[in-house]
């Protein structure tokens, strides 16, 4: 039987045919590290658990979002522009922190251990949170007629410390759940490959039911039966999201961290410059690339060579000098096709979306209610296939 660390079962290239149909192709691990047996793990065995998680986590997310510039106002007497300021900088925070949970799980954490880590620093938050709408020293005194007291600075600094453990939970798991779903269907499998399709429908539908439940039900509580309670439950929700997710463990597939992408990125960069002045070769099979098919990048496949871009070819072409020093195994001089194409993507994704963004805006400006209306037209879309 081939071993854990055999580089042919990591990349699904298994001599015996029989060993084929047990192992997945795609290098994925379960939870100690051996290669996973299809037929006992993965696939829509573990989604419910993610599924699951992710319900509930939007769930809470939402339940403390929707309803925040009400609570500043009325609970801890903020002014209607502080209370404003307040939220939009949370919810930047929000949209900023996913990059230090991208780069852990990437690079050093794999995609498991961030969510488990960044989901027990939400949950903390959480819990912080409700006990800042709970316990009355924590908050300021009823108005009496016009006069509202102000929160004092120990009430504002434990309001804040739970929301911003928040901000760094919920930024710190949202780019590895969806990703950690796909990890459970393998790529080299074609019928796997539709499935994974289907379970991404499965996971936008759970995030719209955590946030229409929150943004209704949730909302009400808290105008009506108090806000502890109000926190309270979605506090409860994000337990149950970490509790489906731990429950899953032994179902799960696992894909080893790959290295960071903002390193690759920076050797490819950095290669390119090197050899600014270098021709490329027409035939792009003489740009250099690992043999076998194994790619530089850990838990991922080869990419294809493509003509977009060349300028960036020069950081995979083999100059004299590269074998007269033998850089090949130094990715500062000599990176493969794989990570060239890797930057070649993000790049196109920039130049199109710059693109976009100047030929339309014209004529479609960016407003709130179209942006809602394109997320319920694309999930409307994905449903009816």
């Amino acid at each position: 039987m081939a071993e854990a660390g055999d580089p042919t079962l990591e990349q699904g290239l298994l001599a015996n045919p029989e060993n084929q149909l047990t192992y997945t192709g795609d290098g994925s691990v379960d939870f100690s590290g051996n290669p996973v047996v299809k037929e006992k793990t993965g696939r829509w065995k573990a989604c419910p658990f993610i599924l699951g998680n992710e319900c509930c986590e939007r769930l809470a997310y939402y339940g403390i979002s929707t309803n925040l510039v009400t609570y500043l106002t009325k609970k801890l007497h903020d002014g209607n522009s502080s209370a404003a300021r307040n939220v939009t900088t949370w919810q930047g925070t929000c949209y900023l922190t996913p990059l230090i949970g991208a780069i852990l799980a990437d690079a050093y954490w794999g995609r498991y251990w961030t969510i488990a880590t960044f989901s027990t620093i939400y949950f903390i938050g959480m819990s912080v949170l409700t006990l800042s709408a709970s316990v009355p020293m924590l908050m300021p005194p009823s108005c009496e007629g016009a006069i509202c007291p102000e929160a004092s600075p120990l009430q504002y600094t434990v309001f804040f410390l739970g929301l911003y453990l928040i901000a760094l939970g919920t930024g710190g798991i949202k780019p590895c759940v969806s990703s950690f779903g796909a990890d459970q269907f393998d790529d080299t499998d074609p019928a796997e490959r539709i499935q994974k399709g289907s379970f991404f429908n499965w996971f936008y539908f759970s995030i719209n039911i955590g946030a229409l439940i929150s943004s209704s039900f949730l909302v009400w509580v808290q105008d009506n039966l108090g806000w502890g309670l109000g926190f309270g439950i979605p506090t409860v929700f994000m337990g149950l999201a970490i509790i489906s997710f731990f429950a899953g463990t032994s179902l799960y597939r696992f894909q080893k961290p790959g290295g960071s992408p903002i390193t690759r990125v920076c050797q490819v960069v950095a290669a390119t410059l090197r050899k600014w002045n270098a021709p490329v070769p027409e035939d792009s099979s003489l740009l250099y690339e690992l043999a076998d098919g194994v790619s530089a990048i850990e838990g991922s496949r080869q990419l294809e060579h493509t003509d977009e871009l060349r300028c960036l070819d020069k950081a995979a072409t083999i100059t004299d000098l590269d074998v007269k020093e033998d850089s090949f195994n130094n990715p500062w001089r000599v990176c493969t096709v794989t990570q060239v194409e890797e930057l070649k993507i993000l790049g196109w994704c920039l130049i199109q979306q710059s693109a976009h963004s100047r030929s339309l805006q014209h004529l479609y400006p960016p407003s709130t209610w179209s942006v809602s209306l394109y997320g319920f037209l694309s999930m409307t879309a994905s449903w009816s296939q």
